[in-house]
């Protein structure tokens, strides 16, 4: 299982945990279930939520860096898709056969069927923030953007 937490709630014991399908977890509950697992630690910055670097030179994601795009992504980054993480397959935002690197600020997740889009035109790039940002081809009358869908908790505010 795949969940994602704070570190204050799991000092304090309280709160919810996020899993990659995007069900809440008590942290009590978290904590019960881990005491049983092996471990992956994911560290995030805490002023920006950028990802710990996870480098690579190889195509394929490791399996680190897929718990890393798990825990920040969700699921599938086009604006308005819904598909969890479990249905997306990782990309490559500076694609592998022109030159791109397999390193976790440069990895996303597409599902399958917006991943084909990037062979139509579609294009993404990452944000400052580490967001996701998709850019439909000119000849559409569409705005690039972001997926808000797996973070509800962007659209609270503070």
């Amino acid at each position: 299982m795949i969940a994602s937490a704070t570190i204050q709630d799991l000092q304090a014991k309280t709160g919810h945990a996020v899993t990659a399908t995007g069900t809440l977890l008590p942290i009590p509950d978290l904590i019960r279930m881990a005491s049983h697992a092996y471990h992956y630690l994911a560290l995030f910055d805490g002023v920006n939520g950028q990802a710990l670097w996870l480098g690579r030179t190889k195509r394929i994601a490791t399996a680190d860096q897929r718990i890393m795009l798990h825990n920040k992504e969700r699921g599938c980054t086009r604006p308005g898709c819904d598909a969890p993480g479990y249905l997306t397959e990782v990309h490559h935002v500076d694609e592998w056969a022109e030159g791109g690197l397999t390193n976790i600020d440069k990895l996303t997740l597409a599902c399958r069927a917006d991943h084909r889009l990037l062979d139509q035109g579609w294009k993404t790039r990452k944000l400052a923030n580490g967001d996701t940002e998709w850019i439909p081809p000119p000849q559409l009358p569409l705005a690039a953007g972001t997926n808000t869908y797996h973070h509800p908790e962007r659209l609270l505010g503070g």
